[in-house]
C-alpha cells in the first residue's frame, strides 16, 4: 500500500495555518476554521491549532479555536496537551482561557497539575482544585 503525496498547496496552507496559529492571529485563524479547515488540524507532531496557540501564549487565538469546536485535551504525539504547555510556558491567561474552554488540568503526560507541582506554582494549583 503506496502513502498519497499531499497536494503541495494543501501542505502550504496548512503551513499558513499553523503560523497563524503561533503568531496567535486569531482573526484570521477564526475565519480559516469557519471556512472549513477543521478546528483540530494538527502537524506531523500532533500539535493541535490550540497547542501551538497555547505554547506560544496567545489566549485571544486558543480562545476562538475552542469557540469554533477545538479540543482542548487533545494530546500531541509525546501525550502533552494544551493546558499542560500552557503552564509550562507560564501562560496564565492561556490557562484560564483553557480552563473556561472545558481543559482537564489532570490530562496527558505529564498533566497540567503535575508541570504546576514540578514548577511550584501553587497559584495554579489552587485554581486547578478549585475547578
Amino acid at each position: 500500500m503506496s502513502e498519497e503525496t499531499p497536494d503541495p498547496e494543501v501542505v502550504a496552507l496548512a503551513s499558513k495555518i499553523f503560523d497563524l496559529a503561533r503568531s496567535g492571529d486569531a482573526a484570521s485563524l477564526a475565519a480559516y476554521v469557519d471556512a472549513g479547515a477543521p478546528a483540530d488540524l494538527a502537524n506531523e507532531q500532533g500539535d493541535t491549532l490550540v497547542m501551538l496557540a497555547a505554547y506560544h501564549g496567545h489566549a485571544e487565538a486558543v480562545t476562538a479555536l475552542l469557540a469554533r469546536g477545538a479540543d482542548p485535551n487533545r494530546p500531541n504525539d509525546r501525550g502533552q496537551t494544551p493546558v499542560a504547555g500552557a503552564v509550562f510556558k507560564g501562560e496564565d491567561a492561556v490557562v484560564r482561557a483553557l480552563l473556561a474552554g472545558g481543559a482537564d488540568p489532570e490530562a496527558g503526560t505529564p498533566s497540567a497539575v503535575d508541570t504546576a507541582r514540578m514548577f511550584g506554582k501553587t497559584d495554579l494549583l489552587e485554581l486547578f482544585a478549585a475547578r
